[in-house]
């Protein structure tokens, strides 16, 4: 599936357990190989998998994510850190894992490995990262993406899932106008785009 712009995902690093939160920026269907090259023939998604299934095998999706924080598991967390919450990723399997309740928001000491899997966030784990905002000024920085529609999209989906929570969204706009200084334009341009 095809994760939507400002979407949140998520990936666990198998040998530090800790796991990693992304916001997708970039997201492309392209052929296999590098001989045939794609074209649309003017049918829509449902005409297509009737008259020529065949496409898709042919196709790949992939898809870029900005790292912005990690969760590391409960036995890595300082004594005087010991809030927990046990956690059930819907990832298709029945492992359960102790995560705990800390959140970093910075890069992780080591990203996920290729092979590892990558879902969408729970809601409730989207809530709890953000309560904190440092989040946005690695946001700010992604080289290569629309920052500026990505935080924005970012704090969008964060603002639906808190239930329109104006006071969040009145913090993450003047940590936004911190980071941005003098930079009212951009400011502007960022928080026109932030609505339900």
């Amino acid at each position: 599936m095809m994760p939507p712009f400002g979407s949140w995902v998520k990936a666990r690093d198998e040998d530090s357990g800790n796991q990693i939160y992304a916001v997708v920026y970039h997201v492309t269907t392209s052929p296999i190989d590098s001989v045939h090259r794609a074209r649309a023939l003017g049918l829509s998604l449902q005409e297509l998998r009737d008259q020529q299934p065949q496409i898709f095998a042919m196709l790949k999706t992939e898809f870029r994510a900005a790292i912005v924080g990690y969760q590391p598991p409960l036995d890595s967390v300082p004594q005087t850190r010991m809030d927990s919450v046990l956690r059930t990723e819907r990832n298709g399997s029945s492992r359960q894992a102790i995560l705990s309740e800390t959140v970093y928001q910075h890069l992780p000491p080591r990203p996920p490995q290729v092979h590892q899997a990558v879902y969408y966030c729970e809601p409730e784990e989207i809530v709890h990262f953000s309560q904190q905002l440092d989040f946005l000024r690695t946001l700010l920085q992604v080289n290569g993406a629309p920052v500026d529609s990505l935080t924005a999209a970012a704090i969008r989906e964060i603002y639906r899932l808190r239930k329109a929570d104006r006071d969040w969204l009145v913090q993450a706009g003047r940590t936004l106008s911190l980071l941005l200084k003098d930079d009212y334009d951009r400011l502007r341009t960022i928080l026109s785009q932030i609505h339900l």
